[in-house]
């Protein structure tokens, strides 16, 4: 579109230029012809106040030596024979007698050609005698053309000048139109790979500002979508489990028989359905995105997932301890999203540790980063570097096969990342860092890379510690 904007204002500022500047130019060429013989014309009528007096050839010669142009050798007189007198010829001739025989017989100017260039002026003159003598002036092609290259020149500089201009102003005007429709597609090709935070400024012209508007509010249409969402899977996940845990106690203590065992495996099938559909409800949610601005209070959201566990928990008799969520924490992690990662971790150590089994949620601001860590006095995970390859936890029954990659992904998306070790209860801990700055999103370079990896290094023994 820009480029089209230019070439269409290229085509008609050229044909403009040139529908003026071409005829100007033949105007400036035809004005310097008529300047030019105006002035042999000028010349010319010097000599007639004394053909009219004498036609003696000294006087003649005189005369036409004593003008410049006859003096520059460039004037000559043809006499007529008047009487016995012979004709008489002062100066050379470059227009030919035929010439000067046609001008004497029709009585008026004319111009000739003279051979190797130029133009010659034949004026007319009447004598006493009652008969014609002709004044011939050589006029050069110089002085025939003389200023007319300037002119065409200047005529030239100023055409392709406003060519330039009107091209450079077409081109900004162009960029002015295409840039709001650019940021609308990039946009838009964000949105559609799952980065949920792209919006458009609404800025442009009137009709982009609008599109930008109904883009930005269909995005966020979708983003609540997804959340509603998310949060109904996760709501579905946290309403069943209570129910099927009971069912499976209950389930265990009917002993053993044929009614037993059919309820048992009906409990178990009713778990595999369970996650079935907990784990195509996630599969289709988008991937996490941080929208540009966004972000959540992490000691707020934990807060509020623990009250949700609180009653399994209780129920189940584990002990639960909290740290470092009596004080704002901010991360720039959307709210559902950090929801989301949390409900994956701690449903996962209700699903993979036995009733009974302690935890801890702990939630440390290292400066440029804030570290979340989940650990419990379980009996720990035997391959954390394959428990963190996406889908691998869902080959055990019970599992979605999504919790930790949602989590991993929460992280990355701010440039963090997620660690699996040894926690001090003893069992499994999962350590979420999520990175604050933009130093931490690209890894870190020179000293600012240093101080990241010196700072996450400090709190990592600082949260063992604790």
């Amino acid at each position: 579109m820009r480029w089209a904007l230019v070439k269409v204002c290229l085509a008609v500022t050229t044909m403009v230029v040139l529908a003026f500047a071409v005829p100007l130019g033949l105007v400036v060429q035809e004005m310097a012809r008529d300047r030019a013989f105006s002035n042999a014309e000028r010349q010319a009528a010097t000599m007639s106040p004394t053909l009219s007096i004498t036609t003696d050839p000294v006087q003649l010669r005189k005369a036409v030596e004593s003008t410049q142009t006859g003096a520059a050798r460039r004037m000559a007189v043809h006499v007529p024979a008047i009487g016995d007198a012979p004709p008489v010829d002062i100066g050379g001739g470059w227009a030919g007698a035929h010439a000067v025989q046609e001008t004497r017989r029709l009585g008026r100017a004319g111009t000739a050609k003279v051979a190797g260039g130029g133009s010659a002026l034949l004026q007319p003159t009447a004598l006493g005698s009652g008969d014609i003598a002709v004044i011939e002036i050589l006029v050069p092609e110089s002085e025939v053309s003389n200023g007319v290259t300037t002119a065409w020149l200047v005529l030239a500089g100023v055409g392709i000048a406003l060519v330039v201009g009107s091209v450079a102003v077409a081109d900004r005007l162009g960029a002015r139109l295409v840039r709001p429709a650019e940021r609308l597609a990039d946009a838009a090709h964000q949105l559609g790979e799952g980065r949920l935070g792209a919006r458009v400024p609404e800025a442009g012209p009137k009709e982009l500002r609008s599109a930008a508007v109904a883009f930005n509010s269909m995005a966020d249409q979708v983003v609540e979508l997804l959340a509603n969402e998310r949060e109904l899977a996760a709501d579905l996940s946290h309403r069943l489990r209570t129910p099927l845990t009971v069912l499976r106690l209950n389930a265990a203590s009917l002993g053993d028989g044929p009614a037993a065992e059919h309820t048992r495996a009906a409990v178990e099938q009713l778990e595999r359905e369970v996650d079935t559909i907990i784990r195509t409800a996630r599969e289709q949610r988008a991937p996490a995105a941080t929208a540009a601005g966004a972000g959540c209070d992490a000691s707020e959201v934990i807060r509020d997932r623990m009250g949700f566990w609180s009653a399994l928990a209780e129920d189940e008799g584990r002990e639960v301890r909290l740290a470092g969520v009596d004080r704002t924490v901010r991360v720039p992690v959307a709210r559902p999203e950090l929801a989301a990662a949390l409900d994956a971790l701690l449903g996962n150590v209700f699903r993979h540790t036995p009733e009974a089994t302690p935890f801890a949620v702990d939630v440390h601001d290292a400066g440029d980063a804030v570290i979340v860590l989940v650990s419990d006095a379980g009996p720990g995970i035997a391959d954390p570097d394959a428990a963190l390859r996406r889908g691998n936890d869902g080959a055990r029954d019970g599992s979605t096969g999504l919790g930790l990659d949602i989590v991993r992904r929460v992280a990355e998306s701010t440039g963090g990342d997620v660690r699996l070790g040894r926690s001090v209860l003893g069992g499994t801990e999962v350590r979420l860092w999520i990175a604050l700055d933009d130093r931490a999103r690209t890894g870190g370079r020179g000293a600012a890379g240093r101080r990241t990896r010196r700072g996450r290094r400090r709190t990592d023994r600082a949260a063992s510690e604790g």
